[in-house]
């Protein structure tokens, strides 16, 4: 991407490929808006501001990301790892607070966009991934259980602490209509999606629990009044005195949107072969759509990896495909806004409960957990610390634990061993030490403890030919080390040092000659002539 502003629209390439086959695209479209609709509604009443708000996202967010996106197949909108992060801003802030945290979040993608961290997306452990997925999976299913129990939603933050009380006032006072409704809607995606996959099941889902419900008259909750048209854009929630205390909260907002748009785009790829996004475009693009969402009354919007794997899977060939279901959702809202608004929440809550279900690969996940023991825990820790934190602080868990172990592998890689006499013979009372691997802080005591053992030689000849990296702390061992040794009045012969490795080593005195430009020898540490 040569600068996000050029980026702000379609390039001449995006609008020729939207010509290429529209009638594909615009019938990938509608698939994607069936599958879109009761997700928008689901999504926006479990965030807290209502179903309209999730639609009002779905086309206005969908529609901006599909044009500055860097995917040409990515569908954007409300997503079940957004609502998780929104609801405790709604108890805390209000709805004007998410509104804010949306348009800050937006601001911070743009800015995220201009620094070029998309690239950063291709650094996530594929454990960290999966883990975020489950956690996601877990707290989409418990945020349902009110609406499925036909009770009103309980106070508090925590989700399963939330599910519980509703279990409890269920138990008090069982309201079986909408728990009925709830599991017949998730028993029809489920048994739907076995039978035909590609097929939408979830609109057919709550269209027929929705059918038996005024059939049967049954007294239970529905979406209410919602909007023909969409609303006038305004900037009457923004309060500037409230905007230093939202940064956190945006800031957990942006690095979601980042995380799971990249994150969905990358999955876009996949099942593409040959297709690659602009993660620095995409970032602008989802920049766009949250600054626009919250002046229609929407809320934070990211890539949302179902539906841009029903738009892939159903053949869309260009970005129209993406713009034109946010355009037949703007339709369907604007034509059947009445009839929406008599659909059952727990009839939303059955198609959310189905979608949690099929969110988690579980073939994908015991392979993973199999592989070794520090992907399984990296997995695991992840997903509860999803369930239990935040999104943001169990991605940054993952993330510190997954490089842990990585160092702790390193650490266990680094070998300093004999050289084998016929490699290079040594002179009477000369040894020769190989080290392999990289010499980083994680391995730098190790190291030094057994550099420093080493007893009743005159000469040790230390090959560095296996060096793979070295930082500052490395390099001071190494220096410590030779320096103790030269204590004891044994000499140190450095040789094999990379020339990518000698800055660090000269630096900090290790090296203090500068290597001989005919031998290409490094001098050793004691002041020797390496041989």
């Amino acid at each position: 991407m040569n600068s996000p502003l050029a980026s702000a629209l379609p390039s001449p390439a995006d609008l020729r490929s939207m010509t290429r086959a529209p009638r594909r695209d615009l019938l990938c479209g509608l698939t994607v808006a069936v599958v879109a609709l009761p997700l928008a509604l689901g999504f926006g009443v479990t965030s807290g501001l209502g179903a309209a708000a999730g639609l009002v996202t779905a086309i206005v967010a969908g529609a901006l990301a599909a044009l500055c996106g860097g995917s040409a197949r990515q569908v954007s909108g409300p997503t079940g790892a957004m609502t998780v992060v929104l609801v405790p801003i709604v108890h805390r802030y209000g709805a004007d607070g998410v509104l804010t945290v949306g348009l800050l979040a937006g601001l911070m993608l743009l800015v995220l966009a201009f620094a070029r961290a998309g690239a950063a997306m291709a650094y996530v452990p594929a454990p960290v991934i999966a883990g975020f997925t489950i956690g996601i999976a877990c707290v989409i299913a418990l945020q349902q259980i009110p609406n499925a129990l036909g009770v009103p939603v309980p106070h508090g933050e925590q989700v399963a602490v939330v599910a519980a009380r509703a279990g409890e006032e269920f138990a008090a006072a069982p309201h079986w209509p909408a728990l009925l409704l709830a599991l017949g809607s998730a028993a029809l995606v489920l048994a739907g999606a076995r039978w035909k996959p590609t097929v939408p099941f979830s609109l057919a889902a709550v269209a027929a629990t929705t059918a038996v419900a005024e059939a049967l008259h049954l007294t239970v909750t529905r979406i209410g009044t919602l909007p023909a048209a969409l609303p006038v854009p305004s900037l009457g929630f923004l309060d500037v005195g409230r905007v230093p205390s939202l940064l956190a909260p945006a800031a957990a907002v942006a690095a979601l949107a980042a995380l799971e748009s990249l994150l969905s785009a990358s999955v876009a790829d996949g099942m593409r072969p040959g297709e690659r996004h602009d993660p620095g475009k995409e970032l602008f693009g989802q920049g766009i759509a949250n600054l626009a969402a919250p002046l229609f009354g929407g809320v934070p919007a990211t890539g949302a990896i179902a539906r841009t794997a029903v738009n892939v899977r159903t053949g869309a060939v260009s970005r129209l495909a993406a713009l034109a279901h946010a355009v037949i959702l703007a339709g369907i809202v604007a034509v059947a806004a009445p009839l929406v608004g008599r659909i059952p929440l727990a009839a939303l809550a059955g198609v959310l409960l189905a979608t949690a279900v099929r969110m988690v690969e579980t073939d994908a996940v015991r392979a993973m957990a199999r592989a070794t023991r520090g992907d399984a825990l990296v997995l695991a820790l992840t997903a509860a610390s999803t369930l239990a934190l935040d999104l943001v602080r169990a991605v940054l868990i993952g993330l510190a634990v997954s490089v842990l172990l990585a160092l702790r592998a390193a650490v266990r890689g680094t070998r300093l061993t004999p050289a084998a006499a016929d490699e290079l013979p040594g002179a009477a009372g000369t040894v020769t030490y190989r080290f392999d691997g990289p010499l980083l802080f994680a391995a730098a005591h190790r190291f030094r403890r057994s550099l420093a053992d080493v007893r009743g030689v005159g000469t040790v000849d230390l090959r560095l030919s296996g060096l793979t990296a070295v930082d500052a702390t490395g390099a001071l061992a190494l220096k410590d080390a030779i320096g103790e040794l030269r204590g004891r009045g044994i000499e140190v012969r450095v040789t094999g040092v990379e020339r990518g490795h000698r800055r660090v080593l000269e630096s900090l005195g290790v090296l203090p000659e500068i290597p001989s430009p005919k031998t290409g020898a490094i001098p050793s540490a004691a002041g020797a002539p390496a041989p």
